[in-house]
């Protein structure tokens, strides 16, 4: 009886206790399952999908590879906003340093009157001291700003001679922004002049190292004239201008227009520059009038300097013509221009043979002689120390006689005259008591308006003077440069009837190949520095690997070559091709004798436009369609298969190296 009431009591309690330990089965399970969720849920909702969650009773475990020391951290922080931090067990690892991706190292140089400012990231090892110390040599005595901050990575292989570029591009600016990074440099300045504008652009270009990409914008605006200066000629019926100057191109038009009819045949649109600094917006109404006098008087000149104008009449115009066009012209000339007209009186022949004279003569090689009158022993010495001043003191021999019945002018202008000849390469400048004549040669386009612009401005109205200057292009420091373009030109030229050859299945030059690098050499050694790639070619026969290894060496030992010979070749780079770019069929002997060669191309800077659409320095896309095209310029071609290449071609193209020294 006992019994039998005990076993319900009991197998009630059994049956609790499986229920309990199930409902908290449950509920363990609920709450693993919930601290997960919303763990998760919290961590992709700020972007940590990295982070693995798993859940033990009550304990949350994180895990997963952070990328850094502060994502690890900022992970624990987002999981303990939703759950207890004491339930969070951290199981993450962190990546090594060495796993994560460098910054982008980047430098850039701001230059103008305030002085030098340096902004960007470069690499912690760079010495500072050492670079500002660069800059200040770039940029002397001027005020550097540095705002650069460091970052302890490894310095990409091309930082170096990126930023070297850089400092060297800044010498030769005074007003710039230079934005340098691993390996494009991009140049945004201003110059005075379009000349200017194409020295720097070619300057910049030479410069810069083969495997640095290079983007310029080298603006030129109009430049300020002054003073504003004309000169138009008629003499012996011939009609020129010796300097012209215009406010827009529609008033060039115009004086060019007048100009053409009174006589000018030639095209002096070159002539005639257009700037800043006019005296009046109705200079082409005035500069018009004048020309259409002189025309009617048959010959002379007339000068403007600014809004003076001086209109000087050829010997033997009637009095009577001379009046009446210069009366018209004086009514019709705008309000701001002020007009003074000389009309020459006929010398006697007596007082011409006896004129004093002053002569001073500059020679090709640079020596200089004065001889002549001056009116004391001061101008002497004065004209003396200007002559050694413009040209050098042991150039200039001085045979001047003092003669004291001399116009009082006659110092200045024979100072003028010094000054105008130092315009000139070579020539001669003769003053008289009535004129000043200079004639000769010069390597300036522009010297012709400088002179003229100099002798109206310092020798005042009606003066008379005459310049016969003559531009000669192999005396321009710059023309007279071949361009790069010539250069490639002349190296294709240079390697039509005969290739460069080399020994077979080997990168050293055979004896037929060293008279065309001695051809070349010679060609780039009248060029200076130029960015130019060396690239070798085999043809399809043997393996490509070996191919390409062969034409690596091979245009290698041509540089080598090259160095050799005292070829400047610090921006010249040596690139392998071997078989992936044909020129012919490989399947015809014909064929391959064409695919085995080396190339000569140009490395040409990236257009602003193009620069601005990548950030990777790389070439845009016609510069990448240039690249390629077949055949390149300068193209050259080798004189034997790549079928045995072997270990041996760089020291091969070293033992060349040497072999060229001893030549």
């Amino acid at each position: 009886m006992r019994l039998s009431s005990i076993v319900p009591v009991a197998a009630a309690f059994l049956v609790a206790a499986v229920l309990s330990l199930v409902a908290a089965g449950y509920a363990v399970s609920a709450v693993e399952q919930g601290s997960k969720s919303v763990v998760r849920q919290e961590l992709v909702r700020r972007g940590m999908e990295w982070v693995t969650v798993d859940t033990n009773g009550l304990q949350v475990f994180l895990a997963g590879t952070a990328p850094s020391e502060a994502a690890r951290f900022n992970a624990l922080s987002a999981a303990g906003s939703v759950v207890d931090a004491a339930r969070l067990i951290d199981q993450m690892l962190v990546a090594e340093a060495e796993d994560i991706a460098p910054p982008r190292f980047s430098v850039e140089i701001l230059r103008n009157e305030s002085g030098v400012s340096l902004i960007g990231l470069i690499p912690g090892n760079t010495d500072r001291a050492a670079l500002t110390g660069r800059i200040a040599e770039a940029a002397p005595d001027e005020e550097i700003t540095d705002l650069l901050e460091t970052a302890d990575y490894a310095r990409p292989d091309t930082w170096s001679d990126t930023l070297d570029f850089a400092i060297r591009a800044l010498a030769e600016l005074e007003r710039a922004k230079i934005s340098a990074d691993a390996d494009r440099v991009k140049v945004t300045a201003m110059t005075e002049s379009r000349r200017a504008k194409r020295e720097m652009e070619e300057t910049l270009s030479r410069l810069a190292p083969a495997e640095v990409g290079l983007a310029l914008d080298i603006s030129a605006p109009r430049p300020v004239i002054t003073p504003f200066t004309l000169r138009f000629l008629i003499e012996d019926g011939k009609a020129r201008f010796d300097a012209c100057s215009a406010d827009t191109e529609a008033a060039r038009e115009r004086i060019l227009a007048a100009a053409r009819a009174a006589g000018m045949e030639e095209d002096g649109e070159n002539a005639c520059t257009v700037g800043l600094g006019v005296p009046s917006p109705k200079w082409a109404t005035a500069v018009e009038q004048a020309i259409s006098a002189l025309s009617d008087l048959g010959g002379g000149s007339v000068t403007f300097s600014d809004a003076d104008i001086s209109l000087l009449a050829q010997r033997g115009t009637p009095q009577e013509r001379f009046d009446s066009v210069v009366g018209r012209l004086e009514n019709e000339l705008p309000e701001v221009f002020a007009l003074h007209a000389v009309l020459p009186e006929t010398p006697d022949e007596e007082e011409a043979g006896g004129a004093p004279e002053f002569t001073a003569t500059l020679s090709p090689e640079g020596l200089v002689q004065l001889r002549g009158r001056l009116p004391g022993a001061r101008s002497r010495r004065a004209v003396e120390s200007l002559s050694k001043a413009r040209f050098s003191a042991d150039s200039v021999h001085n045979t001047v006689r003092v003669d004291e019945d001399l116009p009082s002018d006659w110092p200045l202008r024979v100072m003028a005259g010094i000054e105008a000849l130092s315009h000139l390469s070579n020539g001669a400048v003769t003053i008289t008591p009535d004129s000043l004549r200079i004639a000769g040669d010069t390597g300036q386009k522009d010297a012709r308006a400088r002179i003229a612009g100099f002798l109206s401005d310092k020798l005042g109205e009606g003066a008379q003077f005459s310049i016969d200057v003559t531009y000669e292009e192999q005396l321009d420091p710059v023309a007279s440069k071949p361009t790069p373009e010539e250069c490639e030109s002349r190296i294709k030229a240079a390697q039509e009837d005969s290739k460069i050859s080399f020994e077979p299945g080997s990168a050293k030059i055979g004896g037929d190949g060293k008279k065309v690098m001695n051809e070349i050499a010679e060609i780039l050694k009248e060029c200076g520095e130029i960015r130019m790639e060396i690239g070798g070619h085999t043809d399809s026969q043997g393996r490509e690997v070996m191919n390409q290894q062969l034409s690596q060496a091979r245009a290698q030992a041509v540089l080598n070559a090259l160095r050799a010979r005292r070829v400047l070749t610090s921006s010249f780079t040596a690139k392998g091709y071997g078989e992936s770019q044909p020129i012919a069929d490989n399947d015809t002997e014909e064929g391959r004798e064409a695919n085995r060669r080396i190339e000569f191309r140009l490395i040409r800077p990236e257009s602003v436009a193009e620069a601005d659409d990548s950030d990777t320095g790389k070439p845009g896309k016609e510069e990448a369609a240039a690249d390629a095209a077949e055949p390149a310029d300068g193209t050259a071609q080798t004189g034997d298969g790549a079928t045995d290449a072997n270990q041996d071609g760089a020291a091969d193209a070293e033992q060349e190296d040497n072999t060229d020294e001893q030549d």
